[in-house]
């Protein structure tokens, strides 16, 4: 077995630990928000509520379909880099929800949240653009 067959099955491995993951940070975050809502004195926030959505469709079942589509994701030389850029952007754009739940259930705003929904979604942007790069540039695959 050559060290091109190990790292592509630690490849493949760890796209399956981040499918886990993301499913068990959707989880954490469920229970944050039912945590939080206890101490809330009765108030909630949509934002708080709603961010488990993050990492459950633009995590775990974004990697899913990735996964089935295109199988071979892990052969190539950026996966990793791709990979890195996209799990930032969920977990910044995870983080700026609880942050807007938050203020909200205080009764609070800041405009430094703005800052977090546009830097998660450049992370996205940047991920899927590397991905796309990644695809057009076959010659760069390891076989």
């Amino acid at each position: 077995m050559s060290i091109l067959d190990i790292n592509k099955k630690n490849n493949e491995k760890q796209l399956r630990k981040t499918i886990w993951a993301y499913l068990i940070l959707s989880v954490v975050a469920i229970v944050v928000d039912k945590v939080y809502g206890i101490f809330a004195h009765g108030v909630d926030s949509a934002a708080m509520t709603w961010m488990f959505l993050y990492p459950l469709l633009g995590g775990a079942l974004f990697c899913f379909i990735i996964q089935r589509l295109i199988p071979h994701i892990t052969k190539f030389t950026g996966c990793r880099v791709f990979l890195n850029v996209h799990n930032s952007g969920i977990a910044t754009l995870t983080f700026a929800s609880l942050l807007k739940g938050i203020f909200e259930i205080a009764g609070t705003n800041s405009t430094y949240l703005v800052y977090y929904y546009m830097t998660g979604g450049v992370f996205i942007a940047a991920s899927l653009i590397i991905m796309l790069i990644m695809a057009l540039n076959r010659n760069r695959v390891h076989v």
